[in-house]
């Protein structure tokens, strides 16, 4: 990680579904306290998968839209208590209904959504992300995930001029898969990209936060379960563990 819709709904519908599910998302991200885990994706195809209580595998490839996981079917099927995650981004490009980006049922759902008709089309970006990775995700198998994360990182195409896009793109991403999936949502990031890509923003309908630290250490991680970037509580902490990402649940 370092580097279908059935039927359009107004947006408070969308909401009304993701606080009705609010209780057991909590539940399904509560690992198994001071456990330890591993995240693995397109990088990792081919290798020995490393051990762990549970693990979180990339849908994409590092990108949203244009790149899949070729491995995501093997490598879920092989992940003990599997979670996925996706990548997460905005760009003007994104906004597009060709075929690739933004689709057609997503654009519709947005004239419910509120806001400028600028995030209007951000929070269609969002559910397109949603959509086309979860249908990948569905076609390889691991459509039914203990857990769906957002991988927020700057490494990935955001406007650095109006973060209210951002916000949209993300909440869009929230609400659809709430609306498609009964399993809980969570957003790995760090303070700093946090705050660079969407200001304070917490989003709703998201209950947990995944630390990202690049510490090849095991020493003060434990402390980082604390160290939480959008107001959620933080349920795992990354680092690094013979050159993979490793995974430790936090115990509060």
């Amino acid at each position: 990680m370092h580097r279908v819709l059935r039927r359009v709904f107004p947006l408070a519908a969308v909401a009304s579904i993701g606080g009705a599910l609010l209780i057991n998302q909590v539940g399904a991200l509560a690992y198994t306290p001071g456990s330890t885990g591993y995240d693995i994706s397109f990088p990792q195809c081919g290798i020995q998968y490393p051990g762990g209580r549970f693990g979180i595998v990339g849908v994409d490839g590092g990108y949203p839209f244009v790149h899949y996981n070729p491995c995501l079917a093997d490598q879920y099927a092989r992940t003990p208590n599997a979670a996925v995650y996706i990548n997460t981004g905005y760009d003007a490009l994104y906004t597009q209904v060709d075929g690739k980006h933004t689709t057609f049922e997503c654009l519709l759902q947005s004239l419910f959504a509120p806001g400028s008709a600028a995030q209007r089309a951000a929070w269609a970006v969002g559910c397109s992300e949603a959509s086309r990775s979860m249908a990948y995700a569905t076609s390889q198998g691991a459509g039914n995930p203990g857990g769906w994360w957002l991988d927020v990182e700057t490494g990935n195409s955001w406007s650095s001029s109006d973060l209210s896009l951002n916000q949209f793109t993300i909440q869009g991403i929230v609400d659809t898969l709430l609306r498609r999936s009964s399993a809980p949502v969570g957003i790995y990031s760090t303070a700093y990209q946090w705050r660079s890509i969407v200001g304070s923003l917490r989003v709703s309908g998201a209950v947990a936060d995944w630390v990202a630290t690049g510490s090849t250490s095991f020493a003060g991680v434990e402390a980082m379960c604390s160290a939480s970037f959008s107001g959620h509580p933080v349920r795992l902490v990354q680092y690094l563990r013979d050159g993979l990402d490793a995974d430790y649940a936090c115990r509060s």
